[in-house]
């Protein structure tokens, strides 16, 4: 059977939570799975939440203060013991049943990265122009960094090996850390996939937190991860 520790950073999302909670659970019907919830200083009843649903999970961490989304994931990541991680966050624009088709994917092919993508899935919600312009520039240059054919690489889902990852490399706190992890991880595998996957996405009065001037982050992360390599 296969195994997989699902890191879930959790920052202010009480209206989805326990939602997203119940459809991961779900998923150890297929797997051997392991849930590792970060709660990132949230305020509202997040916690709480958490708190009275010890069932729905294997581990809780709770970081006294906000750090970003990029700590999260590093504090979840040091906690994982299964073969492959997979991130998924709590505001459910991606749909946990999506990752059945990777493990059954990965089931034929042992793959030792599986990438989602949201522009070859077959639902979502319209983008807006500029975060997808912005998409597509900075998978544009990873790309050609990296020489890969990705279509999507700031796509939430994304499931590696474990082994292809040192969490003590891993150093940005924000958004740029996925281009960071991808970094780390591509130069490690041989066997990639991508999959389409269906995408929700919220608006900023729902609670969508990334900005237009991530995109620098992003790109500062992702030359700081491939020059590192070098040296690694």
């Amino acid at each position: 059977m296969q195994s997989l520790s699902i890191v879930i950073p959790v920052y202010n999302e009480e209206k989805t939570l326990l939602n997203l909670l119940n459809k991961v659970k779900k998923l150890d019907t297929i797997c051997k799975l392991e849930v590792i919830i970060v709660n990132d200083g949230s305020t509202d009843k997040s916690q709480e939440i958490i708190d009275d649903n010890k069932s729905l999970y294997n581990e809780a961490i709770h970081l006294k203060k906000n750090s970003g989304k990029g700590k999260a994931v590093i504090e979840g990541i040091k906690n994982c013991n299964l073969d492959y991680i997979l991130i998924q966050d709590a505001d459910l624009e991606y749909d946990p049943n999506d990752i059945i088709i990777f493990l059954n994917e990965n089931k034929k092919f042992n793959y030792d990265l599986i990438m989602g993508s949201r522009f070859i899935g077959s639902r979502r919600s319209v983008l807006h122009f500029w975060h997808m312009l912005g998409n597509k520039f900075i998978t544009f240059l990873f790309n050609f960094l990296n020489n890969t054919t990705f279509t999507d690489i700031y796509c939430c889902y994304c499931m590696f090996k474990k082994n292809l990852i040192d969490v003590n490399n891993l150093k940005c706190n924000n958004w740029g850390q996925q281009a960071e992890i991808l970094t780390y991880v591509v130069s490690k595998s041989s066997k990639i996939f991508e999959i389409g996957v269906n995408y929700h996405g919220r608006t900023y009065k729902e609670g969508k937190k990334i900005r237009y001037y991530d995109v620098f982050s992003v790109i500062y992360w992702m030359f700081s991860a491939k020059i590192k390599n070098f040296f690694i």
